[in-house]
């Protein structure tokens, strides 16, 4: 039994484990839901792992558990930017709808039908038990700082947040960083006596423009935020009015500064009217700013007024933060004794005693504002930051106590805490400095009697039976002093609920909400504990006084004055067309349309926008008048059909469906689709082709290989179960060809050409697809019976496939006229010109041997010359592979015999070249090894240039090439060497890769260039644009992108007029930029069809130089750095070298006559000098260079002291500050890296005593300009280190800036104006250096309001 029941037991888990480990096996899907209905669920996330078998409508089901939602009364839609709703009736499984296992597949919960998803009964109890859980403010994001969870409920429930209609209350939309101007609003609205006065107002349309008036656009926000039905609206409108454009939507401002230049600007806008006075009567007070004599009790005083009180979270100087707003209130108005040198000058006592000095309220606003002041700046770290320490408010305020209260301590009371308002005073005035100035226009001298004082506290006393305040806004900043983010808890009079405004989201919330914006944290950290507070705190109280003789409450509907009516109706109105509009977008589907144009023939390509109810007959007409085709085909020659843009494919042609809606031809309205849509159209003589979904389409382009020449495209339907047979009928069909004799190529991809030859094989055997091209070729020539890659067609195919065109711009008066005759001379004697074509030489020139000839005594040097590379390779070493490799370009050219024209010059500079070889000449182009044997053509260009190459001479030293055949030219014979000498060598992309203009006989495989085929080079000339220079001579050219930028530029030699290493290649790009191509060794690959070239005279570089930009350093003029040249430096070459060839080209181009040790060469870093290059230092071994290099050329005013790199220079320059001057820089070489050693220098060149030398290191770039009232304080003056090369100092280089000066040289006292004026001239003097003249760490806009609508005007009072 007990067996038995074992048993039993072992098969039903067995059983159990069966079925578990099935479902394991099952692919799993990951969901992530966001619900987007209402504000605190925007940001919270739900998860479903589910089976892949889940079907759709289960999907909803657990979606609705998961988040306490009634099933069907939301939507899904894709969370992947294609917003497509999933259907909640389908039985399809959530794999079959497109959801991926494995992925994160994301959701967006919806409303359905513009109506809330309903919250499930049972769980309405659950909002009231979480009703203290909820939260407010902004939402905590993934690994954002400084956030808490203070407003993060624990046991969130999706059942319990409110949504839009619940609260009945409208958010405003965030435009960018606006969020500080929606909390302002918000609370305006909400303040029942501003929104009534200001539906009072009434707009004339005749005396102001309607987008420019700010209390019109105020009123028509107000009423949306009462009447809308949206979720947010836009504030836009509103900001207009301010002037602002849309780059102030990303400036963040202060809420309080807003609030006060707002406040102005309605002031402004509503003079002379009924509301003129309005801002003062809701938001003015009175205080009183007192100084009071201690000795014979005299006070002077004066009134002024306040729109919000400001009050400091932390006394100056104090760790500890004030415990409550009422205690900020009270050292508010504690006065402060004025004693010591801070004595007051009365004018009674007629001297200078000590006085008390204070402020005193006199009367407190209807509507009292209090900014807490949590923004202020460390002086140690020279930043602004945020106090976040805790600080509590009442909710109701009693300010009986702080109105008009004397404190008669007395002269030995000390001060508690400063005003609190010297860097952020919110008064109409200066009242609240604590610098109080003796000066007669400040002090009004008036003394008080005893009556007076006995009216003021009669007064007084009536006031304070009344000055009880509840709080009704609180202004919440989130975030630190460089930014963050603003919203408003504001209580609504109405049903005294209060209410999270966070921008377009509103949602009730709770008093225990409000104090957790008190700010502060849960321990005691000292001094720094604000810094590990919560940035989350209030930062704007506004209280309203409780008297109901004038607390208003908010007009009704029935109350509203006449204007206001209409202005409601008109907004519902327009609310109502939009709600249209957005429905009529809804059901509007967007599909990109293309169009050939049947006259100009070319795609044209715009938008379809058609409701999915219009049928495709309809559509058909929209797009006609869309495309504009009214004058050139008849409506009833077009049609609309599938189309894919991307592989140029016609999908599909909707026949007898003239009538069917749009929107089911298109499957639905969409956001985007997989597909477009062509109007195609035809001749009134011509018939529609039917294309049926399954065909692909192939262009079919015929070759004539008598002419070479490739046909234009022919389109041809085919299916892909064809076999080649008969998609050769088709194509013999469609081009009369006989497909008897017919090849047919397919070109798979780029450069793949496929020959189909099995004819029982299917196209999508062969590899066809949606969109195919193929080449065709029918004739009875044996080229049919070679060898498809050896055939002619191939070649043809391969060239066309390979050849691209170019735009060439050739130099203005190009030497290359009677070279291109000699080249393209024509058989009846004429001169060739370049009006004609030059494909490659037709005929013999001079004495010229033929093609087969030259080739075959080519070959028999190359390998004579190879053989004797083998030999020497093992005795000579480096140099002689260079030399042996030269002598591949000594290979006799058919020119030589017309070259005996060169010029005289041509011949001298030929013979300039040093050779190793007696029996070969060395050419211009040699090895590394030979760079520093003669640096003659180095150069500046012009002085290469300077020998003028003759019409008839070909080539230069080199023996330049000959285009010759099809496929072949002179480069295939006489291209240089880049032979095994060079392997194994490193290459740099910052060098010219290899000599100038040539490049490898030899590809990678070993075979030699002269067998390759694709050298396809034709030209000839074309006509530019207009404006492209007077002069300037263009070549159209089709060249084999294979080809090396050396062989092209061989092949240009002829229209240049010299040799392919005297001219330079120009890419153009976009905004006609130009960059070198210096890379002689890479293919034009990079290049695409009508690219443009520059062709410009002057040498290019060979393997090993680089081009370098040389500066004159100027170390006491107010520009240091200057432009000389542009020169060009090898590998392997000496300092001494380079400026010997300096020499002459800073004589000529600069005319700085100079010998080689009166000036040195230093590193150029910026605009900063550095290393001083000594003349023995070697390029690439001792100093790395590096394209478009930069050095600077110093003179020396003596003998270089700089001897070794063991020493160290140094830039020094006196401050005198009894004279407020800088002495000029003088240069100190130290033998080592010492302080002392400084100072001893320093203390030599100056006279100043070593013990009285301090110095300070330069800041910033060259010169480390520095204005003359801030060096003698701002500067790290004597640091305490003994080596230059350590923190702070850090000075391991040349060019370093030092600063010194006398220790017991007092500085200069100025007075004022001497100080105003030297400011002037310093700030002028220093923004001309392009150099600060004080720190700013952040360039702050100031927050201005336009009264003109218009921004280049200021006339705002902020």
């Amino acid at each position: 039994m007990f067996w038995s029941c074992r048993q039993s037991i072992f098969a039903e888990m067995k059983k159990k484990f069966s079925q578990a480990e099935c479902a394991a096996e099952e692919p799993r899907v990951l969901c992530i839901i966001q619900d987007t209905t209402n504000a605190k669920t925007v940001n919270e996330r739900v998860t479903l792992n589910l089976p892949a078998s889940t079907p759709l409508r289960q999907l909803f089901q657990d979606v609705a558990a998961k988040v306490g939602y009634e099933n069907g009364s939301f939507e899904l839609l894709w969370g992947n930017g294609d917003q497509t709703p999933i259907d909640q009736n389908s039985d399809k499984t959530i794999l079959d709808a497109g959801f991926e296992p494995g992925k994160k597949n994301f959701l967006h919960l919806t409303d359905k039908d513009g109506e809330q998803p309903h919250v499930m009964q049972e769980e309405a109890g659950t909002a009231e038990d979480g009703a203290q859980e909820r939260f407010i403010g902004p939402l905590p994001r993934e690994g954002s700082m400084g956030c808490t969870n203070d407003y993060v409920s624990q046991s969130y429930s999706y059942s319990s947040v409110l949504s839009k209609s619940e609260t009945g209350y409208v958010g405003l939309v965030n435009q960018a960083m606006t969020c500080y101007l929606n909390s302002l609003l918000q609370t305006l609205f909400m303040t029942p006596e501003f929104r009534n006065a200001l539906y009072k107002w009434e707009f004339e349309e005749s005396e102001e423009d309607p987008e420019r008036s700010i209390p019109y656009q105020l009123q028509r926000l107000f009423v949306l935020l009462q009447t809308s039905k949206k979720r947010a609206i836009e504030t836009t409108d509103v900001t207009r009015s301010f002037g602002w454009d849309s780059s102030e939507a990303w400036q963040q401002h202060d809420v309080q500064e807003l609030c006060r230049v707002m406040f102005d600007a309605l002031e402004q806008k509503w003079k002379q009217t009924e509301q003129a006075d309005l801002i003062n009567q809701l938001y003015q007070g009175k205080l009183k700013d007192y100084v009071r004599c201690l000795e014979c009790g005299y006070e002077g005083w004066r009134i002024d007024t306040y729109l919000d009180i400001p009050l400091v979270i932390r006394p100056y100087g104090s760790s500890q933060a004030f415990a409550s707003v009422e205690e900020a209130l009270h050292a508010f108005i504690q006065p402060e004794i004025l004693d010591g040198p801070n004595q007051y000058f009365c004018e009674r006592c007629k001297k200078k005693c000590d006085a008390r000095k204070g402020l005193r309220f006199l009367h407190f606003p209807y509507l009292l504002t209090l900014q807490l002041k949590r923004f202020d700046f460390d002086y140690t770290t020279m930043h602004r930051i945020k106090l976040n320490d805790r600080m509590t408010f009442p909710e109701e305020l009693d300010m009986s106590v702080f109105i008009d209260v004397e404190d008669e301590k007395s002269p030995q009371t000390e001060s508690c805490t400063d005003s609190g308002a010297e860097n952020e005073g919110s008064c109409h005035s200066d009242q609240m400095s604590n610098d109080f100035s003796n000066d007669d226009g400040v002090d009004e001298g008036i003394c008080l009697e005893s009556n007076s004082a006995a009216e003021r506290i009669s007064k007084a006393g009536s006031e304070k039976s009344s000055l009880l305040y509840e709080l009704f806004s609180v202004m919440v900043h989130s975030g630190s002093a460089a930014g963050g983010h603003y919203y408003a808890c504001i209580k609504s009079f109405s049903d005294d609920q209060w209410y999270s405004f966070n921008d377009q989201h509103v949602s009730k919330i709770t008093q225990e909400d409000i104090k957790k914006t008190y700010g502060g944290s849960s321990g005691s950290r000292g001094y720094y504990s604000s810094a590990f507070a919560s940035s989350t705190n209030a930062y704007m109280l506004i209280y309203r006084l409780k008297d109901p003789t004038r607390n208003a409450k908010f007009l009704e509907a029935h109350e509203y004055p006449e204007h206001i009516k209409q202005l409601v109706q008109k907004e519902r109105e327009l609310e109502e067309q939009e709600k249209r509009q957005r429905e009529i977008e809804r059901n509007t589907c967007k599909i990109k349309l293309f169009c050939m144009h049947p006259t100009k023939q070319i795609m044209m390509e715009n938008k379809l926008e058609v409701h999915k109810d219009r049928t495709l007959k309809e559509a058909v007409e929209i797009a006609y008048k869309l495309m504009d085709l009214e004058e050139a085909v008849p409506l009833d020659c077009c049609r609309l059909v599938k189309y894919d843009e991307f592989h140029d494919y016609l999908e599909r042609s909707y026949e007898g469906e003239e009538e069917t809606p749009m929107g089911l031809l298109l499957g639905g309205v969409k956001s985007t689709y997989m597909f477009d849509l062509l109007l195609e159209t035809r001749r009134p003589d011509q018939v529609f082709q039917c294309y049926k979904p399954g065909e692909v389409m192939v262009k079919v382009h015929v070759v004539d290989l008598k002419t070479e020449s490739v046909a234009p495209p022919i389109s041809v339907r085919a299916y892909l179960n064809q076999t080649v047979s008969e998609f050769k009928q088709l194509i013999s069909k469609a081009t009369q060809l006989p497909a008897e004799t017919m090849r047919v190529v397919l070109e798979r991809c780029y450069n793949d050409l496929r020959l189909l030859n099995v004819s029982s094989k299917t196209l999508k055997a062969e590899g066809f697809f949606r969109s195919n091209k193929v080449f065709v070729e029918s004739s009875e020539s044996l080229d049919r019976h070679v060898v498809y890659t050896d055939s002619q067609l191939w070649k043809l195919l391969d060239r066309h496939a390979n050849t691209i065109r170019l735009y060439v711009a050739l130099p203005e008066q190009a030497p290359g006229s009677q070279l291109r005759r000699a080249l393209c001379q024509k058989s009846g004697g004429a001169a060739g010109n370049l009006e004609e074509p030059c494909e490659r030489v037709k005929g013999p020139v001079g004495n010229m041997k033929s093609v087969e000839a030259i080739l075959e005594e080519s070959t028999e040097k190359l390998k004579s010359l190879s053989l004797q590379q083998q030999q020497q390779e093992g005795d000579n070493g480096d140099s002689s592979k260079s030399t042996e490799a030269s002598d591949f370009e000594n290979i006799e050219s058919p020119l030589n015999e017309i070259d005996s024209s060169a010029s005289a010059e041509n011949r001298e500079l030929d013979n300039q070249i040093q050779v190793s070889d007696p029996e070969n000449l060395q050419s211009e182009e040699r090895s590394d090894s030979d760079v520093n044997n003669d640096r003659s053509t180095s150069s500046v260009d012009s002085d290469i240039l300077s020998s003028s190459h003759s019409s008839d001479t070909l080539c230069n030293v080199d023996n330049a090439p000959l285009p010759l055949a099809n496929g072949l030219d002179s480069h295939s014979i006489t291209s240089s060497r880049r032979s095994k000498a060079n392997q194994g060598k490193k290459e740099t992309w910052d060098t010219a890769e290899e000599d100038s203009g040539t490049d490898s006989e030899y590809d990678e495989s070993g075979k030699s260039r002269g067998e390759a085929q694709y050298m396809y080079f034709k030209s000839e000339p074309y006509t530019a644009e207009e404006g492209s220079g007077e002069g300037q001579k263009w070549l159209m050219v089709h060249v084999d992108k294979r080809i090396t930028l050396s062989a092209f530029k061989q092949h240009l030699e002829p229209f240049v007029g010299v040799p392919s290493s005297h001219f330079k290649v120009f890419r153009v790009y976009a905004s006609n930029q130009e960059f070198e191509s210096v890379r002689l060794n890479e293919t034009l690959s990079s290049f695409s069809d009508d690219n443009k070239i520059t062709i410009r005279l002057g040498r290019a570089l060979k393997k090993g130089e680089y081009r370098v930009k040389v500066y004159q350093l100027l170390v006491n003029e107010p520009e240091p750095c200057k432009f000389l040249l542009d020169a060009v430096f090898a590998k392997g070459m000496t300092v001494r070298q380079s400026k010997e060839e300096l020499l002459p080209q800073l004589r000529e181009q600069c005319g700085l006559d100079l010998t080689i040790d009166r000036f040195r060469l230093r590193k150029k870093t910026w605009k900063n000098p550095g290393t001083v290059f000594l003349d023995y230092h070697i390029y690439e071994e001792d100093i790395n260079i590096s394209s478009n290099w930069e050095v600077f050329l110093e003179i020396l005013d003596g003998v270089e002291k700089m001897k070794s790199m063991s020493q160290l220079a140094v830039l020094s320059r006196r401050w005198r500050p009894s004279e407020m001057k800088l002495d000029s820089f003088q240069e100190v070489v130290l033998e080592s890296s010492s302080v002392e050693e400084l100072k001893e220098k320093l203390s030599e060149i100056s006279g100043i005593p070593l013990e009285n030398i301090e110095f300070a290191k330069g800041r910033g770039t060259f010169p480390c300009d520095i204005s003359i009232l801030e060096i003698h304080q701002d500067l790290d003056w004597n640091p305490k280190v003994s080596t230059l090369n350590v923190w702070p100092l850090y000075i391991c280089d040349d060019g370093a800036v030092i600063f010194y000066r006398d220790k017991t040289e007092e500085l200069m006292e100025l007075t004022d104006e001497q100080r105003n004026e030297l400011m002037k001239k310093e700030s002028s003097r220093l923004q001309k250096t392009g150099h600060r003249v004080t720190y700013s760490p952040r360039k702050e806009k100031a927050l201005k309001i336009y009264l003109d609508g218009a921004p280049n005007k200021d006339l705002t009072q902020d």
